[in-house]
């Protein structure tokens, strides 16, 4: 049998861990598919590493020093840090499945550290910017209705904290009658979020004005064909409204989500209420923004205490 053939056992296992971070899971095809390439990038790995059939004996006998090297090759191949560390994660939740439903055991994956992941702080837009994001996306295009609708997408954006595919995802039964909308978001874990009147009114214009009908199962935001609208035109959007309106590289429609949270921090918000509506999972996520908070706060002391100057 050539090196790194992977026995029968090992392809069925892989399709039952995939169906289940699907089916039971519930993550979404994109992770899916990342899943998916990290652990077929291990096993090519090992195949080389090996030079034997890899088999789920093979795969229980591994050592620390087989997954230092599984790193250590990717570092050579000049992977990213994130990227090494999210492969390193979808290699334990791998193993970690097998240990629940296989006859499988091997303690040395647990052992190995990934690459150690600078602590990212989210970058909103101040207040200023990120209205003026909303109030100016209407002058990029001479078509009413694609106005109303962009001014919709970045109100709900920013009126609501909606990730930009949340926001994309809606359909037309979805579209807020009231104060709040309840979205589906990340392991389609659903919350709800409120709405606030202006932007229940932006949708309502848009809607009237869009010349495709929106009944309740079609996308309620779409592109100039009728489609569902492409992130990537929202994203465009952002983009174009840098220059004129002298925003920084980081102004994206997922900045202004970051800059719902920081807003509302700034004005007192708590952390538990802001972590419910982002639909974080873990509070540690949302608490990233208190270091936000905290550099905005220091730096307007370091402009204006007398004493700072001194």
């Amino acid at each position: 049998m050539s090196g790194g053939t992977r026995e029968a056992a090992v392809e069925d296992a892989i399709g039952a861990w995939l169906a289940w971070l699907e089916h039971e899971r519930r993550v979404s095809a994109h992770t899916l598919e990342a899943y998916a390439r990290d652990l077929a990038a291990f096993l090519t790995f090992l195949g080389r590493h090996l030079d034997d059939a890899i088999d789920l004996a093979a795969l229980g006998r591994l050592g620390a020093v087989d997954f230092r090297a599984y790193l250590a090759a990717r570092r050579n191949e000049g992977m990213a840090a994130t990227s090494i560390a999210r492969g390193m994660s979808s290699v334990r939740s791998f193993f970690r499945w097998l240990q629940r439903n296989r006859d499988f055991s091997n303690a040395a994956v647990r052992a190995v550290r990934a690459p150690k992941l600078p602590r990212s702080v989210p970058k909103p837009l101040n207040p200023a910017g990120a209205l003026a994001s909303v109030e100016t996306v209407a002058e990029l295009t001479d078509v009413p209705w694609v106005a109303l609708r962009d001014t919709a997408v970045l109100l709900l954006l920013y009126g609501s904290g909606l990730r930009i595919a949340e926001a994309l995802a809606l359909n037309g039964g979805d579209a807020p009658s009231g104060d709040s909308v309840v979205i589906t978001g990340k392991g389609r874990k659903q919350r709800l979020v409120p709405v606030l009147p202006t932007v229940r009114e932006a949708i309502a214009a848009y809607r009237a004005a869009c010349p495709y009908a929106i009944g309740r199962d079609d996308p309620l935001f779409v592109g100039v064909r009728g489609k569902r609208l492409d992130a990537a035109i929202v994203q465009r959007q952002m983009r174009r409204l840098r220059a004129p309106l002298g925003l920084p590289e980081t102004a994206t429609p997922h900045a202004l989500r970051h800059s719902f949270a920081t807003h509302l921090l700034a004005a007192g918000g708590d952390l538990r209420t802001i972590q419910e509506l982002l639909g974080h999972a873990s509070l540690s996520t949302t608490q990233r923004y208190t270091a936000v908070d905290a550099a905005h706060l220091l730096d307007v002391y370091a402009r204006a205490h007398p004493r700072a100057k001194v």
